[in-house]
């Protein structure tokens, strides 16, 4: 199993532990999306995986929360470490059939379902919920609608998080996401937006995996922390 032969028993015996562990896994695939990521562009990958760490670490120890915008539920399994339930949503079928098929049985305490939060708010009441890179696509005349709709999903004392990149970071995006980024906002635009529906909005940036507090115009992603939703 090993090259050459003076490594100490100690480290070989790690690997074998390694080797023994894994075999006891069940196997995980990515999705399309994310396969083609890994592929072409793997430092997306490490974006997302800060961004939803960010999100974990605010859950942590949540009973119940909502993901609106789930993709293929890549960054969900991060944020079901750390909360009792979660109930990740989308509303392109492919995705969420696709989360079905890969994940259901290995995560049990995610429920992927299509939903489209446009249309209403969910019957379940939610201690926290996140949406990330979802705003951006939104059609600015639906923003309230996306907006009211997380807001009345949630518990009186509920947490959102909201995750969209900035405004001044478009002119560095590549032609496809500036087609596909309909609903930027400037941070300051991003937290009088989230004002109009929670009592105390708190404002962060992120540069690459770096989350900060600096000077929001220069932030290329940005994050709004919402507490106790006004509706």
């Amino acid at each position: 199993m090993f090259f050459g032969e003076k490594s100490s028993s100690y480290a070989k015996n790690t690997y074998e532990h390694i080797e023994l562990t894994s075999q006891k896994e069940k196997g995980f695939a990515l999705g399309q999306y994310n396969t083609s990521n890994i592929l072409n562009d793997p430092k997306r990958i490490g974006f997302l995986f800060a961004r939803y760490k960010f999100v974990s670490k605010m859950f942590e120890g949540f009973n119940d929360v909502l993901e609106i915008g789930c993709q293929e539920g890549l960054g969900t399994v991060i944020v079901s470490k750390v909360v009792k339930n979660i109930t990740a949503i989308d509303f392109y079928k492919p995705h969420i059939d696709s989360c079905q098929e890969r994940l259901v049985g290995l995560y049990n305490n995610i429920n992927f379902m299509g939903f489209d939060i446009i249309d209403a708010p969910l019957n379940n009441r939610f201690d926290g919920a996140f949406s990330l890179d979802v705003l951006e696509h939104i059609d600015p005349a639906q923003e309230p609608n996306y907006m009211a709709n997380i807001a009345n999903s949630l518990k009186e004392n509920g947490v959102f998080i909201l995750g969209t990149p900035s405004l001044e970071s478009q002119q560095y995006a590549s032609r496809e996401s500036q087609e596909g980024h309909i609903n930027c906002h400037t941070g300051y635009e991003t937290r009088e937006l989230c004002k109009k529906y929670y009592e105390n909005v708190f404002m962060f940036g992120m540069n690459d995996e770096v989350l900060h507090t600096g000077f929001m115009p220069m932030a290329h992603y940005i994050f709004a922390l919402c507490v106790s939703p006004k509706i």
